[in-house]
């Protein structure tokens, strides 16, 4: 009897959590899942097929790691977030290991030039700097909440003690070099200074010193020369018109071509040609920009915009200032990435090598996103 008692309860706690979950934020990440697998399918049946390979390779893997990725929303779900407060300097440790870990000979792995990944047995690989960005968000939350928790502002040793727990591993990230997530880093860091409480000055400070690094970055030559060109050509497309300057072109043509109702999904020439570096991963948009059209980019864009106001209400509606910075410092990591990911695919943004939120293929970045994703339906359920 008490065996069936423990199932009922386990049954009805369960059936609570479902039920309990913001459902628009659900619907808006689970249809931009969908499509993003569509659009990852197109990207590589036909080459792949053209070459006596499995047309479903991607697909199969890239559903894999959604799979993965949804239960580790899950199981985020299921942690009271204010617990997390307690265990704030393990989660970023471990961050910060698996980030020194690829600087490691024979542990880390470079691709497209950057020094961020492990390799496993079976092909498989982990993006440590796309965890670390959860370890960072979570541990300026902590520091900046305590000085509110004693109702009053974050002083300028609260503030300096939190950039402290963003640059340990921002310095690691640069060292790969990873330019893109160091940016997607640096906008979470300043939303949360912001929404904090501290200072104003804070936050202009911290955008006036970024614009300086770049430039002393640029000069002192810590930047690479592949990001150089990037940088190029994104004031001038012909400046690189092998590599970077080739991939916009070609990006813009792809786009643009869909016209208002696309060619039709796996009917795109540019696509199926694989006129386009990279398209599965990174400039997955061009994908839907030529086979769904200009309607169906549009669709992506406006469920983009229900998960941002979804989010916008979980921070809004919570009373614990830790869950606020939290949401803040998941939103801003998502919506830089949205903006820089779609922007750079049309030449408004500079080719940084990140991904589009659940909808490019990636292991690490689909578990990221969607363990973000928990964090938000995590301080939902306990603000209810």
């Amino acid at each position: 009897m008490s065996r069936l008692l423990g199932d009922g309860r386990r049954a009805r706690t369960f059936r609570d959590n479902i039920s309990g979950y913001d459902k628009q934020l659900n619907f808006a990440v689970g249809a931009l899942l969908l499509i993003g697998t569509l659009l990852v399918w197109a990207a590589t049946r036909q080459w792949f097929a053209s070459q006596g390979l499995d047309p479903q390779y991607y697909l199969k893997r890239h559903v894999l790691n959604i799979v993965i990725g949804l239960l580790l929303a899950y199981g985020t779900t299921l942690i009271d977030y204010r617990l997390l407060r307690a265990y704030t300097p393990f989660v970023w440790g471990i961050g910060v290991l698996g980030l020194l870990a690829v600087l490691i000979p024979g542990i880390g792995s470079t691709i497209n030039g950057a020094r961020s990944w492990i390799s496993f047995p079976g092909g498989f690989t982990l993006q440590p700097a796309e965890l670390a960005k959860i370890s960072v968000i979570i541990g300026m939350a902590m520091l900046l909440a305590e000085a509110r928790d004693k109702d009053s502002a974050p002083t300028h040793i609260d503030v300096l003690k939190a950039l402290a727990v963003a640059l340990v591993p921002m310095a690691l990230i640069m060292l790969e070099p990873d330019l893109g997530e160091a940016l997607i880093i640096s906008a979470a860091v300043i939303a949360i200074i912001g929404v904090s409480g501290a200072p104003s000055r804070w936050v202009i400070g911290l955008l006036l010193l970024g614009v300086l690094a770049g430039f002393v970055a640029v000069k002192a030559g810590v930047i690479h020369d592949y990001q150089v060109k990037r940088l190029q050509s994104f004031v001038n497309p012909s400046a690189d018109p092998q590599h970077s300057g080739y991939q916009l072109r070609q990006s813009r043509i792809t786009i643009g071509s869909g016209g208002i109702i696309g060619r039709g999904l796996f009917t795109g020439p540019q696509t199926n040609g694989r006129f386009v570096p990279e398209q599965q991963t990174d400039f997955i948009f061009t994908v839907a920009g030529e086979e769904l059209g200009f309607l169906g980019s549009g669709f992506i864009l406006l469920l983009f915009g229900l998960f941002f106001i979804r989010a916008f209400a979980i921070a809004s509606r919570t009373t614990d200032i830790f869950g606020r910075l939290v949401c803040i410092g998941v939103i801003a990591w998502f919506a830089f990435q949205t903006f820089e990911n779609i922007g750079m695919t049309m030449g408004l943004m500079p080719m940084t090598g990140v991904p589009l939120p659940f909808m490019s293929y990636g292991g690490s970045s689909m578990f990221a996103n969607l363990v973000g994703l928990g964090l938000l339906q995590s301080v939902h359920l306990r603000s209810r």
